[in-house]
């Protein structure tokens, strides 16, 4: 998006991937995919997990040079995927993928980071399922 307009408003100054939502979001569309932003307000028990292909969160994350931890936050994006019936932390920062567990363990690591503030999550979808609504649980 915009990519010959300096500074580019959909990407860090610095290039170093923090990207805008909206770019994630056509990047998703491309692939026949839809990021729901959740309502902090629902309950997570709402959420249809066998209709979600995936979460994508941002959140807040230390900036580090080196060794050295500077005293800035900025966003991070954070992928969670579900394979063989475990969901999993896919944070680029860490230096492999870490099991979060099962359905109960998935909505308690959510809800932990919506705990924190300044959290966003998004339900990654087929757009058949945003456009049926049925990865939410009717109230």
């Amino acid at each position: 998006l915009a990519p010959h307009t300096h500074p580019n408003p959909h990407r860090s100054l610095l290039g170093t991937g923090n990207y805008d939502v909206n770019v994630i979001m056509a990047a998703l569309q491309g692939l026949g995919l839809v990021a729901l932003w959740w309502d902090k307000r629902r309950s997570l028990e709402q959420v249809v997990l066998g209709q979600v292909l995936g979460f994508i969160l941002n959140v807040p994350s230390g900036v580090t040079l080196g060794t050295f931890t500077l005293p800035l936050r900025r966003q991070h994006w954070v992928a969670v995927r579900e394979l063989q019936g475990t969901f999993y932390n896919l944070d680029s920062k860490l230096r492999e993928p870490v099991a979060i567990g099962g359905e109960a363990e998935l909505r308690t690591f959510l809800q932990d980071f919506l705990a924190r503030g300044l959290c966003e999550v998004f339900l990654v979808v087929p757009q058949a399922v945003e456009e049926a609504g049925t990865w939410l649980r009717p109230q």
